[in-house]
């Protein structure tokens, strides 16, 4: 056996060294930092909850009035935050009024009649975790509440007007006795000004999450009134968001016929709302599962804001429209203003089918699929018909696998028998590195000669590996961001496959009562992955530098460490992947009649089997 050169030597060392880095960072840094600024997070969450019980009046921040009349045409209500008052549980909040009961196969919760405000709402569909019996998903609560997020339609004067008496937020409306919405069952909502004007609220769910919400004024005065119709969606205090490139959180909307999107970090340093002028559109907030999405009339011109304010350590963020154009009523007449709201989980055929049937433009962008769309769609769309068929997106999963791999079946089997037929070289390469000895460049020009003579790309063994590289980003972005991956499982231990494997080798995959750090996460599926990657370069004759074959010997390790904390979903399509893939490899190396040296490139890459096959030579 010839010792490893110094400079592969010092390779390998590097790369242990750096591992042993990460390892020690992670443990004894960044965890205790995480856990650190996770407990900051809830000490700052109770002192908002005991100093921030915000009510709809009050005064806003930099003066700007957020209750009774704008002074002014398109002065939003609410663009600002209340002054600090008494702290408001969520359900003090729901006892302190009168509300309308919501109730559907989709979602409970109720309207305030204070304000005709949607504030109450949780999506009875999802759960908090993969134990159904965990609390269902809150998506609004009222104002004043930790995580208060609400919507809201309503009326602004025009500059002439500013003297009328309309419905604010603080306006107590009336309901019919007993009323309840539902999708069978729309409810009225109505407030007389006592001068002459009756607003009626007309309020349609379907059976989904789509909230159409018609607003009437009837003219009973001697003059006519010209009033500009406003939406508005309000998010007080921060949320916590996954803070990665891949998925995005926070203010979005189609305007002017394009997306934009700002996070809240953004929104902070603006220092100023921004504005856009549009037709039709749509715009709202956004998690990564769920959204509120305000949807004008899509004939209407409107001026489109997104805003923040802070008020001492709270922020407040709001989405919001305002027509361009008065609605004028005349005496004895009616006018109307027909609006929807979207108020749910962001569920892929559901958003396409709002799209389609409501002609929303562009509102499949709610989904952040990407700049890879024409890739990332495709692949969420197979993965749903088959597990439509199977009922497990696992099983999805692993059918893709084989019909991708059908797909590239001619490229692949290039790649694959230009390197069994660098395999029939082996002997030639190794004759060149004996006759020039440590003369590096002459051998990289012979063999590149050999190459050209035996009509082989040596670089074709990458193809796979680069055809590979999009569909992995594909699919891992549908699992990340598409909801129907949420709380997908598979068999087994795997209840989430958007999730990472919840398994680890270091607490004896269950066995012993503790959990180890991320990044010593590393479980069933990871190592699998990183087996089978391990056996499919072992099917290759090694390459000539030495330095190359440490870095692929390292590689399935680093992969493994890497790789172990990314969903499961992803894991098993990779592990999956090289399996199928040393299958075929290894039938056309049978084919082109080149031997199968898998055990004994094993053994070879093994430096204690190697010790002791050598033993006998001695």
């Amino acid at each position: 056996m010839k010792p490893l050169k110094e400079d592969s030597k010092n390779f390998i060392m590097a790369i242990a060294l750096s591992m042993a880095i990460i390892f020690a960072w992670q443990y004894f840094y960044a965890q205790p930092v995480l856990d650190r600024q996770a407990e900051i997070a809830r000490q700052q969450q109770a002192q908002q909850q005991a100093q921030t019980g915000q009510t709809a009046g009050g005064q806003a921040t930099g003066g700007q009035a957020t209750t009774g009349q704008p002074a002014a045409q398109g002065a939003i209500p609410g663009a600002g935050v209340a002054a600090p008052g008494g702290a408001l549980t969520r359900d003090a909040a729901l006892a302190a009024g009168a509300r309308v009961p919501v109730t559907t196969g989709a979602v409970e919760g109720s309207i305030n009649l204070k304000g005709a405000q949607l504030d109450d709402l949780r999506l009875i569909r999802y759960h908090e975790t993969v134990d159904p019996k965990s609390p269902t998903i809150i998506l609004l609560s009222p104002s004043g509440t930790p995580g208060a997020f609400f919507a809201e339609q309503g009326w602004i004067p025009t500059a002439a007007g500013a003297a009328l008496k309309l419905p604010d937020q603080n306006t107590v409306w009336s309901a019919p006795a007993g009323a309840t919405l539902s999708e069978a069952s729309p409810v009225t909502l109505t407030w007389d000004n006592g001068a002459g004007l009756v607003f009626r609220r007309t309020i349609v769910v379907d059976k989904n999450y789509m909230f159409t919400v018609t607003q009437e004024v009837e003219n009973r005065s001697a003059e006519p009134v010209a009033l500009l119709p406003y939406g508005r969606v309000q998010r007080q205090g921060t949320p916590k968001v996954e803070g990665v490139y891949v998925l995005f959180e926070g203010l979005l909307g189609v305007l002017g016929g394009d997306l934009q999107e700002h996070t809240y970090h953004a929104m902070t340093e603006a220092g100023a709302p921004i504005a856009t002028e549009s037709t039709g559109g749509w715009l709202g907030i956004t998690d990564k599962y769920w959204a509120v999405s305000l949807i004008p009339d899509q004939a209407a011109k409107i001026t489109a804001s997104f805003r923040h304010n802070r008020n001492g350590t709270l922020d407040v963020y709001q989405t919001d429209f305002v027509t361009a154009e008065p609605l004028t009523v005349a005496p004895g007449a009616t006018a109307a203003f027909e609006q929807r709201l979207f108020a749910g989980a962001k569920v892929v055929e559901l958003i396409a089918a709002y799209q389609n049937d409501l002609k929303i433009e562009k509102f499949d962008l709610m989904i952040d699929w990407g700049w890879f769309y024409f890739i990332t769609k495709p692949m969420f769309w197979a993965l749903h018909y088959i597990q439509q068929l199977t009922g497990n997106f696992g099983v999805a999963i692993l059918a893709v696998t084989v019909l991708l791999k059908l797909l590239f079946f001619p490229l692949a089997n290039k790649s694959y028998e230009a390197m069994a037929r660098m395999k029939k070289l082996q002997p030639e390469m190794e004759r060149i590195k004996e006759r020039y000895g440590e003369d590096r460049t002459k051998q990289q020009q012979e063999m590149m000669e050999l190459y050209k003579k035996e009509k082989i790309n040596p670089l074709a063994g990458c193809l796979p590996i680069v055809v590979q590289i999009p569909v992995f980003f594909a699919l891992y972005k549908v699992l990340y961001v598409t909801i129907e991956m949420r709380h997908a499982p598979f068999v087994g231990w795997i209840r989430d496959l958007s999730a990472p494997d919840p398994t680890s080798l270091f607490n004896l995959f269950g066995l012993l009562p503790f959990t180890p750090p991320h990044i010593l996460m590393i479980g069933v599926l990871p190592i699998l992955m990183g087996i089978t990657m391990w056996v499919q370069m072992k099917l290759n004759p090694p390459p000539p530098d030495p330095v190359q074959a440490a870095i692929f010997n390292w590689m399935p390790l680093i992969f493994t460490v890497m790789l172990a904390t990314f969903p499961a979903g992803l894991i098993l399509y990779w592990a999956w992947n090289n399996f199928l893939s040393i299958l075929q490899q290894m039938a056309i190396m049978k084919k082109n009649g080149t031997p199968i040296e898998l055990l004994g490139n094993i053994r070879e890459s093994l430096p204690f089997l190697k010790r002791k096959t050598a033993a006998p030579g001695k």
